[in-house]
């Protein structure tokens, strides 16, 4: 069933991501979607960046999809609803985290001269996936509204995943590399 699901998503199957909106027996699955995301992004990076990348890419890939789903459910809730939105944050964590799938292929970011336009498109393509698991998770009749709700996420995950990488730089300089 999961591999069936992660399938759908990847075909940006509206019904499924209506599916697991409604089920909450799919948040053990939409956690291993999103795991198996960032460990993908880990391996296809392994060869330039040394093995800690896969921690810090599945570590960075889980809490992209945690703010990403807060983030696009206080602006598809708050500042963007229709009136037939159903709010629920964890129809939106399933939803997202299943949207997270096309991330998969950047396991094939490691080949010379194509690995940049993995990545491009692994982003283009999960961001297409938010935009229907939003659609789907909140009831929206208008794609454009969702499409909306997913830049607001979307941008608030790169603020927040730049800030930490800003942060994490500053400590390196700070701290790293006093006894060099």
């Amino acid at each position: 069933m999961f591999v069936s699901r992660l399938k759908r998503a990847l075909l940006l199957d509206a019904g499924l991501y209506t599916e697991v909106a409604s089920d909450k027996s799919a948040t053990g699955q939409a956690v291993y979607a999103v795991l198996l995301a960032g460990v993908a992004s880990g391996l296809g990076m392994i060869a330039t960046r040394g093995g800690g990348i896969i921690a810090l890419e599945t570590a960075a890939t889980l809490l992209s999809w945690i703010v990403c789903a807060f983030a696009t459910y206080l602006a598809g809730v708050k500042l963007l609803p229709e009136a037939r939105t159903e709010p629920g944050l964890g129809k939106l964590i399933r939803a997202i985290g299943f949207a997270f799938s096309p991330g998969l292929i950047r396991i094939f970011s490691f080949i010379p001269y194509l690995g940049s336009a993995i990545i491009v498109a692994s982003w283009i393509w999960t961001f297409a996936a938010i935009v229907v698991a939003v659609k789907q998770a909140l009831d929206y009749s208008s794609t454009w509204r969702a499409v909306g709700v997913a830049v607001i996420g979307l941008a608030l995950v790169m603020l927040i995943i730049y800030a930490l990488k800003i942060y994490v730089i500053i400590l390196l300089f700070a701290y790293g590399f006093r006894d060099a």
